[in-house]
């Protein structure tokens, strides 16, 4: 059977770059969701503890779910342009070295590849042939662990941080406004517990950690800001401060 080098990639798979930025942009909404249902469930219930009208609830959790939406946004949006200006420095570092000292830099190439294990006439060789079909990408991977064409984007981030953390800020909003009075605080509770396990345990999952403790995690720091701001809006009521 003949076959050909791009053969040996299968075409439905996906490597490492595709994958390691699905799983990135995954757990990346994950945890937005999560800081959605925490911050505004803290909020709603929060205000709860003070009054069961519900047109400050409505107000609080709407200003929270805004305010929260954006400020993730932002840090996302920070966060990520100092990593893209990072990568691009160090990039155009490389090109200038790879311009300036291409001996030096071939050298250095085959020296990473015989520190991996390779001969040194077969880690010169591997370095040649990759310098000769692209040098600047050849560096960045074995030096860097860096694809020139997987620069991240701040937009994308904090876009979806925006989104993620609006879709997770709808359940508590929902949980707490559709209920009756009398119950609605309790299914608050059980339904951003419920929510808090299942996005813990997925959390977990994406990074090949331990789904149970990852939801336990998640359900018991979630269930002492719940009580501690739902406390709070009590003793806030009772000692007629509100």
């Amino acid at each position: 059977m003949e076959t050909s080098g791009a053969a040996t990639l299968h075409e439905n798979e996906p490597h490492r770059n595709d994958l390691a930025q699905r799983l990135n942009w995954l757990r990346a909404g994950v945890l937005g969701a999560n800081d959605g249902i925490v911050s505004v469930a803290a909020i709603v219930v929060g205000v709860a503890g003070v009054t069961t009208d519900s047109g400050p609830i409505l107000i609080a959790g709407a200003a929270g779910m805004v305010g929260g939406a954006i400020s993730m946004a932002l840090g996302e949006y920070v966060s990520v342009s100092s990593q893209k200006d990072s990568q691009e420095a160090l990039i155009s570092k490389e090109r200038r070295e790879l311009e300036e000292e291409p001996e030096e830099e071939l050298e250095e190439l085959a020296a990473i590849y015989q520190a991996k294990g390779l001969s040194a006439e077969t880690a010169r060789t591997v370095a040649l042939e990759l310098t000769k079909h692209d040098a600047l990408a050849a560096h960045l991977s074995a030096e860097l662990n860096i694809d020139e064409t997987d620069i991240v984007s701040p937009w994308h981030a904090a876009f979806a941080s925006f989104v993620a953390f609006l879709i997770g800020a709808v359940l508590p909003m929902l949980a707490i406004l559709l209920p009756p009075e009398n119950i609605r605080v309790q299914l608050t509770f059980g339904a951003v517990l419920v929510a808090l396990a299942i996005t813990g345990a997925l959390g977990a999952w994406i990074g090949g950690g331990s789904k149970l403790k990852a939801a336990v995690r998640v359900v018991v720091g979630g269930a002492l800001a719940l009580a501690a701001t739902f406390l709070l809006g009590n003793l806030l009521g009772a000692s007629g401060v509100v």
